[in-house]
């Protein structure tokens, strides 16, 4: 065979990773002992990145006392976490970060149909009455940060508003 140029490879330098196994295909075969996010395999109970692509990695930790411990102390507690990746956390969109923003550009829209110059935000007595009496107004940023990123939005939207009445 060597005289054609191809050679024999012993079947011992064979790594014995499984090239094809992805998080997902690790979480259908150990089931509710592991869970996959944006591609990372982690241990439900330990809240740990395992190695997905050597199965004799996982086994190990899934036998180690670490492990066990940690599994006992899960199923005695009535809120279960799950660690997600960072970008995971970016992505997330909740309510609250909707309705923070709506509160911000009412705000802003407010001031300007008002003619209330937005430093009036920045005062001691109005910030005492945002947090106060308004839902999310404590998040109301300074007047500068509402100048640089929520005017730019308003005036848009207005822009538009106003060439739609036009046509």
């Amino acid at each position: 065979m060597e005289r054609f140029g191809v050679k024999a490879t012993p079947s011992r330098n064979r790594s014995k990773t499984a090239l094809y196994v992805t998080p997902r295909d690790r979480v259908t075969e150990f089931g509710s002992e592991l869970y996959e996010d944006e591609g990372k395999l982690f241990c439900t109970s330990c809240n740990v990145v395992l190695n997905h692509v050597r199965k004799s990695a996982i086994n190990d930790h899934l036998k180690s006392k670490t492990h066990t411990k940690r599994k006992a102390e899960f199923e005695e507690q009535s809120v279960r976490k799950k660690q997600r990746t960072l970008t995971a956390s970016l992505q997330c969109n909740s309510a609250s970060q909707t309705e923070k923003i709506s509160v911000i550009q009412d705000f802003v829209k407010m001031c300007l149909e008002a003619n209330i110059p937005l430093e009036k935000a920045d005062h001691p007595s109005v910030r005492a009455f945002l947090s106060r009496h308004v839902k999310n107004g404590s998040s109301i940023p300074k007047s500068d940060q509402l100048r640089k990123t929520y005017l730019p939005d308003g005036y848009e939207n207005e822009n538009q508003l106003l060439s739609a009445e036009d046509c």
